[in-house]
C-alpha cells in the first residue's frame, strides 16, 4: 500500500512539474489526458483489483513518458535532439520511445488481468491475445491523433507529430506492436514472479 501511495505521488508530482512551463498547455493535455484517465481507473478499482508491484511501476514508466512528451511535445524532447544532432538523424524521435511503451504497458496491464482472472486457456493463444490488443490499443489512439489534427488544426500538430514523415503512423504502430512483443517474451517471467507475491 505504501509503495503504491508512493508511486502515485511520484505520478501527480511530475505531471505537475510537467505542466509548469510547458511548451504547449493544449499538446501537454492532449498528451497527459491518458495518463490522467489510467491514474484515475487505477484509482476508482484499486480494492477490486490491485496489480502486482512490476505491473504498477511499468504504468508509471509510461506515464512518465508521457508527461515528458507532453512538457516539451514529443518533436522536441532535448535528450533526442542531441541523439538527432550526434546520430545525424533527420528527426526528433522521441515520439518511437512514446509509442513503444504504448505497446508493452498495455500488453502487460492485459496479460496480468488474463493471468489472474484465467480468462485465457493456453499460453501461445494468450500471447497472441495480449499482443492483438496492444496492437489495435496502437491504432485507435492512431485514429485518436488523426481525429484531433483534423478537426483542431495548426494547434492539433504537436500533438500528431509526424514532423514531416510520411510513414509515421505506420511506424509508430510498428513500434508498438515491437513494445508488446518485447514485453511477452522478455518480461512475463517477471510478472508472474511479481504476480505471485500478490
Amino acid at each position: 500500500m505504501k509503495l503504491h501511495l508512493s508511486l502515485l505521488l511520484i505520478f501527480v508530482l511530475s505531471a505537475v512539474l510537467s505542466f509548469i512551463g510547458c511548451k504547449e498547455v493544449f499538446t501537454w493535455f492532449l498528451e497527459c489526458i491518458p495518463a490522467f484517465l489510467g491514474a484515475l481507473i487505477l484509482v476508482l478499482t484499486y480494492r477490486r483489483f490491485m496489480f502486482s508491484n512490476f505491473t504498477y511501476f511499468v504504468i508509471l514508466l509510461h506515464a512518465l513518458i508521457l508527461i515528458i512528451g507532453g512538457h516539451y511535445t514529443y518533436a522536441e524532447v532535448p535528450l533526442f535532439d542531441w541523439i538527432k544532432e550526434t546520430l545525424h538523424q533527420s528527426r526528433n524521435n522521441y515520439d518511437k520511445v512514446g509509442h513503444f511503451i504504448q505497446g508493452f504497458g498495455p500488453a502487460l496491464i492485459v496479460r496480468e488481468i488474463f493471468v489472474r482472472k484465467a480468462v485465457v486457456n493456453g499460453k501461445k493463444w494468450l500471447s497472441f491475445i495480449i499482443i492483438s490488443i496492444a496492437l489495435a490499443i496502437s491504432a485507435f489512439y492512431e485514429l485518436i491523433e488523426w481525429f484531433v489534427s483534423v478537426n483542431s488544426g495548426e494547434s492539433g500538430d504537436a500533438f500528431l507529430g509526424t514532423q514531416g514523415y510520411i510513414w509515421d503512423t505506420q511506424s509508430d504502430m510498428l513500434t508498438a506492436l515491437i513494445g508488446a512483443f518485447a514485453a511477452v517474451l522478455f518480461f512475463s517471467k517477471i510478472q508472474n514472479r511479481s504476480i505471485a507475491r500478490i
